[in-house]
């Protein structure tokens, strides 16, 4: 990818080297770097590594310098046409928040801390398309302060070299240059503004008492901001007081890891911490927001949260920052060296650079603009485990066939579809949302699922039918992707379904009955008959699907029926008979009865129905739940007792004999599309037969077994067909 990154500055400081170890990483991996700042010391380096350097003035708040930055970032956004640009800073945000509005790139940021939450200042903050944090604390703060919502929210790390810094670089040369002599160095690194430089000024007054409990200790600070030539002269006061240089400002340098290699215990926060116990120097965490103390194996988990940064504690006294300096020199060397070699395993496993990088690239792959838009309409956000398990089998399957495809899905909940896919959704109701996602995507792909019917609602219809007709009239091709079509029983509906289906672009079909139909219906468009897209999803795995089983309370190893029932209107005494054949399945061939939700909602009353009228025990999953875990459970029963669709589409998936209870004609020709037995309708349902049609398929099991089988192989290769017919479509799209 070629990737843009904007930031105030290149100087000291922890965001400033996380910007530079990520940029050269990046460019390691064979990616196309620049970076816009003020400049610095660090631009030399990151110039030296390959990565091109602009410019302007990204460090000041003031209107005339942040219009010259803006213009500066226009002008070199359009040169270097970047895949994704990113800004690690709230200015760099806020002004290519605003270009991206008029020029349309990808855009992602990083927060490196919590900022101050007031008026203007709040203004001044655009978080991007996704965000990445680097700790968990600031993540609730961008959610807490600024509504940033959890699932563009990606957590990520300070990425350290730990080749660079290690305990083999040697710190004799710097000690030789500065002058520290034999005794023990006490080392600060961080960016002296006001702020930052809390703990460097705690350093410099407590010298004097350092120099006299432990004679020939110096201390050594890096860096370089506003407040450096205040902190220098109030290190010269204390050097005459004590009558020799025990402290040493070096201003701001790039050779960090030699500095921490003269140091025998580093004090500080954040990356600067982190790099010194890459090198194996034991630490006290230390800074402007908290002190935590000597760094050991109790701090870990709190360490991490904050980012080594300490905000959930109070800050240090100079007392207390002496004494903590104190008591960890007089620890014995070995002790020194098990915390050291400790820090630098906590860096190794948890913050190496190469970690850093691939947390930017998945962001940066969700965001950038690939060559085709897809807009996808269907039954989306409603918490039905079928029609998400299409969502999901779409989504996955074009992903798998081409990496150039971006995925926006009209969505009843567009939070909740976010959450669980990481798809980018709108609400499917926001009407100028819907005309500008058509409008700007290549292909609306409508489906799969029953979506032309008019069972549910002539609304119903409507809505779908408009979405068509709204990117027909936006010269927008359709593809109606593995549908299953009617029942459509109103005359005027059967008009308008026929005249949509035969403006459409292209037509793939989920079973022959949905094509038999619009045969009836007069459609001339040719259809293609393929497979449901579910029969290419992925099911949880074995260890997952057995979690799930014993939160239901079901024992593990029992051959047990899934069962699954839905609500619905004149079921008389059907609740009753199926409650008999539940327990017959159970008396008789020693089936423990499972009950799943497939939409909790309109499941949950309907399945209680039903165990209440039941002699025998069962168990029902009443927890969240996938697609892909529902399947996975599937998968793990003997047989399947299914009213809705997709449970008994999922059955077939995983090759489980099934039976269907008949509500609707499409799960008669569906039944009869897979060579599956009904238990009979719904609305005249009649026990005795149920329970007869049970005991055929038991005693035939093993032929339906393997003829399921081979039916299940030949509809996943025929799900495929799909994306294959999409992509030959979305690539006319562009020729």
């Amino acid at each position: 990818m070629k990737i843009l990154m904007a930031t105030m500055g290149m100087d000291i400081g922890g965001a400033e080297t996380h910007i530079v170890e990520l940029a050269k990483e990046l460019k390691k991996q064979g990616h196309d770097v620049a970076i816009v700042s003020h400049g610095g010391v660090y631009v030399h380096e990151i110039s030296g590594a390959g990565i091109r350097h602009y410019e302007a003035p990204l460090h000041r708040r003031s209107g005339r310098d942040m219009w010259r930055a803006l213009g500066v970032l226009r002008r070199v956004i359009s040169q270097e046409r970047p895949d994704v640009v990113h800004a690690h800073a709230r200015i760099p945000a806020f002004l290519c928040g605003i270009l991206k509005r008029r020029m349309g790139f990808a855009f992602v940021t990083s927060c490196h801390g919590v900022y101050q939450v007031s008026g203007a200042l709040k203004l001044l903050s655009n978080w991007g398309e996704r965000t990445l944090a680097v700790s968990e604390d600031i993540r609730d703060y961008l959610v807490e302060q600024y509504g940033v919502p959890q699932e563009r929210i990606t957590l990520t790390i300070n990425g350290i070299d730990t080749e660079k810094f290690a305990p083999e670089v040697s710190g004799a040369e710097i000690r030789a240059e500065l002058g520290l002599g034999a005794g023990p160095v006490v080392g600060h690194v961080s960016r002296l503004d006001r702020e930052p430089a809390y703990t460097a000024g705690q350093l410099i007054a407590l010298a004097p008492q350092l120099a006299e409990r432990a004679p020939g200790a110096c201390i050594l600070i890096t860096g370089g901001g506003d407040a450096f030539e205040e902190l220098a002269a109030q290190a010269e006061r204390v050097n005459r007081e004590i009558g020799r240089d025990c402290v040493r400002l070096t201003g701001p340098r790039t050779d960090i890891n030699r500095i921490v290699a003269a140091c025998d215990l580093f004090v500080g926060v954040s990356r600067a911490a982190l790099e010194a116990m890459a090198a194996g120097r034991p630490a006290v965490l230390s800074g402007a927001q908290g002190h935590a103390g000597l760094f050991t194996p109790d701090l870990l988990e709190k360490a991490v949260d904050t980012n080594f940064c300490c905000r959930t504690d109070p800050t240090s006294t100079p007392e207390q920052l002496l004494e903590e300096i104190l008591s960890a020199l007089a620890l014995p060397p070995e002790r020194r060296g098990e915390l050291g070699a400790f820090g630098r395993q906590v860096v190794q496993e948890r913050y190496s650079v190469s970690r850093m990088a691939a947390d930017c690239l998945s962001v940066y792959d969700r965001v950038r603009r690939r060559k085709y838009r897809v807009v996808m309409s269907g039954y989306y956000g409603f918490g039905n485990a079928g029609d998400d398990a299409i969502l999901e089998s779409i989504d996955q399957a074009i992903r798998a066939a081409s990496d150039e495809v971006s995925v926006t899905v009209l969505s009843n909940d567009p939070g909740l579809t976010r959450r669980q896919y990481g798809l980018d959704a709108i609400p499917r109701f926001r009407v100028l949302r819907v005309f500008r996602a058509l409008r700007e995507g290549d292909v609306l792909l409508s489906g799969g699922g029953s979506l032309l019917q008019d069972t549910t609602s002539t609304r119903s219809l409507l809505y779908y039918l408009s979405v068509i007709r709204c990117a027909r009239w936006l010269g927008k091709p359709v593809m109606l992707y593995a549908n299953g079509i009617g029942p459509v029983r109103k005359r005027a509906n059967r008009r308008r379904v026929r005249r949509v289906v035969d403006g459409a672009a292209l037509v793939t079909l989920r079973d022959h009955a949905s094509a038999q139909e619009l045969r009836e219906m007069g459609v001339k468009h040719p259809a293609l008959v393929t497979a449901d897209p579910v029969f290419r999803l992925e099911p949880a795995g074995p260890e997952r699907s057995a979690q799930l089983l014993s939160a239901a309370g079901l024992e593990s190893g029992r051959p047990f029926v899934a069962v699954s029932v839905r609500d619905w209107k004149s079921v008389g005494d059907f609740y009753a008979q199926l409650a008999q054949l539940c327990d017959h399945l159970r008396r008789s061939y020693g089936l423990e009865v499972l009950f799943l939700l497939m939409q909790p909602k309109w499941d949950r009353g309907a399945t209680e129905q039903v165990r209440a009228r039941m002699t025998q025990p069962s168990y029902v999953l009443d927890v969240p739940t996938t697609p892909r875990e529902l399947m996975g459970v599937l998968g793990m029963a003997r047989l399947c007792l299914a009213m809705r669709l997709h449970t008994l589409i999922f059955a077939a998936r995983m090759a489980v004999p099934a039976m269907g209870l008949v509500y609707d004609p499409k799960v008669a020709s569906y039944l009869e599309e897979l060579d599956l037995p009904a238990a009979g309708d719904v609305e005249a349902f009649d026990g005795r037969e149920a329970r007869r049609r049970a005991d055929v398929l038991m005693a035939d099991y093993d032929s339906v077994l393997s003829r399921l089988r081979e039916k299940s192989a030949q509809l996943a290769r025929a799900a495929g067909e799909n994306e294959r017919l999409l992509l030959e479509l979305l690539e006319k799209t562009k020729a």
